[in-house]
């Protein structure tokens, strides 16, 4: 490698002639997942199928060239979040999305060993960002083939469970267990990896109402799942504290009981006092297309007539420019009724730009969006989708802190116990 110019990972894409705007290739994802993790002991999940990629596409592209990984690594980052050269903790990124629990707990100080989504174009915007394709259907994966880490991190669909397969155990005196109850769910596939792969701690993230959902089942078993293992904690936290957006969302903390051994309480980070407003991130000259055409407008209109005659709340949503916004949602796309931004007597509200909705959510400005071939409707999706950043990296870093503060304290005890 001495005297080799270092290649860039953009150059590497055009060499091979990588382009997900189609679609990503299934085989990118242990590819680029090697191309990340070389250096460490992660390496050896990925680098098998990797070498099959580089080989198979160097003979799809007749390069006259040796299939040897030495020819491109190391590789330098050039994306907006590069993998971190000295992280301090590791973690994997489950039903990913487009990557709001990445940037949040890379910035913490952590490296991304593992990660899926299973949306094609969610996994367009990702790849764009992080250099990284995400695996698919996490139920296709074996728990043995994800590398061991310090933290799990999932914001998992809400689903109903089954109740037929314990009943029939209880009926025969049988004791159940999760894989009973959370079989056929993707919470099942988060547990059989935490029981796997035992990592220190994880976060979870969910709708609101996952403490109400099916009369308050759901979240009886899930709690009571996670704490066959774990100390668990859950708050529903407002993400309008942090981004111009009331947005409710619960979250679940986890400490491992073999790790932290003593008895533990964690309490999730107090958001800051001051509420956001939507004005601070509106732009100012937004294309014409996102201004409601008159028949939307005036179809709106009527419906919420309709619904305040009859005594029901369903409407559009105005936004005062001096408060929040209602919660975005994915179905954004469809006519942007919930959040609304009023131009001035005489013309039509218009709805939000892709760009308001990633700052919305409280993604950075050089987070990409453009020129990936994703369109505007699966961008709506995505960050409707998507967690609010801010409020998961104060977690994140509070997280950090907490589990800090108790590896010193074992390191202490320890050191104590020596001494005497």
């Amino acid at each position: 490698m001495a005297g080799k110019k270092q290649k860039t990972y953009s150059s590497l894409k055009t060499h091979l002639q990588i382009n997900l705007e189609k679609g990503a290739d299934i085989r990118l994802a242990p590819f680029t997942h090697f191309l990340q993790c070389h250096t460490n002991g992660v390496s050896q999940f990925y680098k098998e199928p990797a070498k099959k990629y580089l080989s198979e596409r160097i003979e799809e592209l007749n390069l006259a060239e040796e299939p040897d990984f030495q020819n491109y690594l190391p590789l330098k980052w050039d994306i907006p979040f590069p993998p971190l050269e000295n992280p301090k903790f590791t973690f994997i990124d489950l039903f990913a999305g487009i990557g709001g629990f990445r940037l949040a707990f890379q910035k913490a100080g952590g490296k991304c060993v593992f990660t899926s989504e299973w949306d094609k174009n969610a996994q367009k915007t990702y790849e764009a960002n992080f250099g990284e394709v995400p695996f698919g259907d996490i139920t296709k994966v074996s728990e043995q083939e994800i590398p061991q880490h310090d933290i799990l991190l999932g914001g998992f669909p809400c689903q109903p469970f089954s109740l037929a397969g314990v009943s029939k155990k209880n009926s025969l005196g049988r004791k159940h267990g999760f894989a009973d109850e959370t079989q056929g769910t993707l919470f099942y596939d988060i547990v059989r990896i935490l029981k796997e792969k035992r990592p220190k701690a994880f976060l979870l993230e969910n709708v609101k109402n996952l403490r109400s959902h099916d009369k308050g089942r759901t979240f009886k078993v899930i709690s009571e799942t996670l704490k066959e293992d774990y100390h668990v904690f859950d708050k529903i936290i407002d993400a309008k504290h942090y981004v111009p957006q009331h947005r409710e969302r619960i979250f679940i903390a986890g400490f491992s009981k073999e790790y932290f051994s003593e008895s533990i309480v964690f309490k999730f980070p107090d958001p800051p006092k001051k509420e956001q407003k939507i004005s601070d991130i509106l732009e100012k000259n937004t294309p014409e297309k996102y201004t409601l055409t008159g028949n939307l407008w005036t179809y709106l209109q009527n419906y919420a007539k309709k619904h305040q005659e009859k005594g029901n709340g369903f409407g559009f949503g105005l936004v005062d420019l001096n408060k929040v916004t209602r919660t975005l949602s994915a179905r954004y796309h469809k006519d942007g009724s919930e959040i609304l931004i009023p131009q001035g007597k005489g013309k039509n509200p218009r709805r939000l730009s892709p760009e308001e909705c990633r700052a919305l959510m409280g993604y950075p400005s050089n987070f990409i969006i453009r020129g990936t071939g994703v369109s505007d409707t699966q961008l709506y999706r995505q960050f409707g989708n998507s967690v609010a950043v801010p409020v998961v990296s104060a977690i994140a870093s509070h997280m950090m802190e907490f589990i800090e503060k108790k590896i010193q304290k074992k390191k202490t005890k320890k050191k104590n116990l020596q001494a005497a």
